[in-house]
């Protein structure tokens, strides 16, 4: 289907421009930040409004596109593919809050923002991988299941070092642990997008 392919490049254009501008967000920064003791919220509160919240908006639309191919490829198993859209739908949901609601600065103090920041960003970080592994069931993304699976598995794996350092392990490379995680999440998204703009119209086929 030409829909569905094209919804696959849009949302890999997506994904990867917000990897450059989350880089380009890094690199104009504070110098005294440290990646690996802070989160990328952290670096996007610091530059209120800049390159990093609109990655955030962006990698969000990018799942949107992914959400319209995934409506596109035909029939889908009815009880994981609905969920896998509403899970889908609550990481954009929560990337998009994320984005809008700042967390505090750090060395500061939470505020009422920054819990809400915090809950959102949770959401999107579990919701992602759980979507992740029902899609992997679905027939149209068969090819890519085994790794599917195993990015969400990698993913929840770091999810959990995460939370380990954000409460017993006094945020020891809570910073490494966050990336780490954003980029396998991002790697199910990407492993999608792949899937669908590979897909060949049957004109083409032809």
């Amino acid at each position: 289907m030409p829909g569905t392919r094209n919804a696959g490049l849009l949302a890999l254009g997506g994904i990867a421009l917000a990897a450059l501008l989350t880089v380009i967000g890094h690199l104009e920064v504070n110098d005294d930040l440290n990646p690996w003791a802070l989160t990328i919220s952290d670096f996007a509160v610091s530059d209120r409004g800049g390159v990093i919240d609109v990655a955030m908006v962006v990698l969000a639309l990018a799942t949107v596109a992914l959400l319209y191919g995934l409506r596109r490829t035909g029939p889908l198993r009815p009880r994981s593919g609905r969920t896998a859209e509403l899970l889908l739908g609550a990481w954009v949901g929560g990337l998009l809050l994320a984005a809008v609601v700042p967390t505090n600065e750090p060395g500061t103090a939470m505020t009422t923002a920054a819990y809400l920041h915090r809950y959102a960003s949770v959401v999107a970080f579990l919701a992602l991988p759980v979507g992740g592994w029902l899609l992997a069931r679905q027939p149209d993304l068969a090819p890519a299941a085994r790794t599917l699976r195993t990015l969400v598995l990698l993913s929840l794996a770091l999810a959990a070092a995460m939370i380990w350092s954000a409460y017993p392990g006094d945020r020891m490379l809570i910073g490494l642990a966050e990336r780490l995680l954003i980029l396998t999440e991002v790697a199910v998204l990407a492993t999608v997008a792949l899937i669908y703009a590979r897909r060949v119209t049957p004109a083409r086929a032809a």
